[in-house]
Formats: structure tokens, C-alpha cells, sequence
């Protein structure tokens, strides 16, 4: 327990950050939102091109293409800007068994469609 008359070293303020690493945060964060902005400027362009003639007609490859870049910018928003790259591991423990029933209620989805009796 501190008292009132002890001092803290320079640059240990509790909310008080110093000027670098503010401009270094700033940085990270126009590095990121550039990456966004380009990764949405993908997806616009890739829209336009056919890769079911690519890589044939027994998926919608375009649909697989987009959601995999749409998983890539939301992984990066949750990692810079809602600063999971940081937290502690029970987060990622909440995290993953997040991501393991989303992936659950894709898998029925897909068994659904796929269900050639009751069609």
C-alpha cells in the first residue's frame, strides 16, 4: 500500500501514456484501418470474377472466397481494435468455444441443405 508522499518513477503514471506510444497506437491503428480499407476494395473487385469457372460448379466459390476475407477482417478488428491481441487467456478461452458453436451452426446448415430425402 502507498502513501501520498511516495513518489512513482517518470513515465509510470497510471493513464498517462507518452507521446511515443500514443503516435506508436496511431500508427497501428492507420496501418490497420489502410488494411481494411484495401481488404474492402478486394472484396468489391473479386465480386465481379467467376471462380465457380475456375474451380468448378459444385460450390459457390465466390461465397467461400468472401466469407474467408470477411474472417480475416474481423479477425483483425477484433485483435487490434477491441484489443484481444492482449488479453489474458481466458478470453480466448470464451473465444474459441464461441467459435466452435458458430462453426457447429454452419455444419447444420450445411447437412440441412445438403438433406436429399426430405427435399
Amino acid at each position: 500500500m502507498s502513501t501520498p508522499n511516495e513518489t512513482k518513477p517518470a513515465g509510470h503514471d497510471v493513464g498517462h501514456d507518452t507521446h511515443e506510444d500514443v503516435s506508436k497506437h496511431v500508427k497501428l491503428y492507420l496501418t490497420v484501418g489502410g488494411t481494411l480499407l484495401l481488404c474492402t476494395g478486394l472484396t468489391v473487385a473479386l465480386s465481379f470474377v467467376n471462380f465457380n469457372e475456375w474451380f468448378g460448379q459444385g460450390r459457390n466459390w465466390n461465397i467461400i472466397i468472401a466469407m474467408i476475407l470477411a474472417t480475416f477482417k474481423a479477425g483483425l478488428v477484433a485483435a487490434i481494435f477491441m484489443h484481444l491481441l492482449h488479453e489474458k487467456w481466458t478470453i480466448y478461452r470464451f473465444l474459441l468455444l464461441t467459435v466452435f458453436f458458430v462453426a457447429g451452426l454452419f455444419a447444420l446448415s450445411v447437412l440441412a441443405f445438403s438433406d436429399h430425402i426430405h427435399q
